[in-house]
């Protein structure tokens, strides 16, 4: 079983391309931070050992693309313990440089409300871990297409492996067609973005109910 750092080094080593961003590329060096606290997040999880992976869409360039953590954002890092102290300021998780002033990706700190409100602790990730994005505007968020999904199929099923998943949750119509791609009849969730909060919440706690 890969650990880790292996891992790691397999994300990093994914190509950046004109329309994908591979923000833990060793190319370049703020991404030393963001491979740093990618760690430090699959760290913390492993010794709180979930049995739930949520797989999500892709890193959003406000989001996951700024601080290599699954749905987290620059706001969280800096402001108060979360409800699992896995985020916070005074936590091992360093900002690189160009966080300052970005504003807060928004659907990171709902998806963080929710799990504290069932008090749910899942690992979370994303069918495609890099950040698509539209070709000459790296500001901005591309839908992942099926072989951005497809490339990141082998890195979910990793952690899988890694943490001993039990049960795999798509949250959102992206990863459910990614997954069901791989084989994989999954239940699926309402993505938080967009207004989706509540149903988002709804489709855990039914699931939670069910013996997730």
């Amino acid at each position: 079983m890969a650990s880790v750092e292996e891992f790691i080094s397999r994300l990093a080593a994914v190509e950046t391309t004109p329309a994908r961003n591979n923000f833990f590329d060793h190319s370049v060096p703020a991404n030393a931070l963001r491979r740093h606290n990618l760690a430090a997040y699959l760290g913390d999880m492993l010794e709180r050992a979930p049995r739930v992976l949520l797989v999500g869409e892709a890193p959003g360039f406000r989001g996951m693309r700024i601080t290599g953590v699954p749905f987290t954002n620059r706001t969280m890092f800096q402001g108060p313990a979360n409800h699992f102290g896995l985020v916070g300021a005074g936590h091992r998780y360093v900002l690189p440089p160009e966080a300052a002033g970005v504003a807060a990706e928004p659907t990171a700190t709902v998806m963080w409300e929710v799990l504290a409100e069932l008090d749910f602790l899942p690992l979370l990730w994303s069918a495609c871990p890099w950040h698509t994005h539209v070709p000459g505007k790296p500001l901005s968020n591309r839908t992942p297409t099926p072989a951005d999904a497809a490339l990141g199929t082998p890195f979910w099923q990793a952690l899988a492996g890694i943490f001993s998943i039990e049960t795999v949750v798509a949250v959102g119509n992206v990863a459910h067609s990614s997954l069901r791609r791989s084989g994989l009849d999954v239940p699926k969730i309402r993505h938080p973005a967009h207004g989706g909060r509540a149903r988002f919440k709804q489709g855990l706690q039914d699931l939670l109910a069910a013996g997730m």
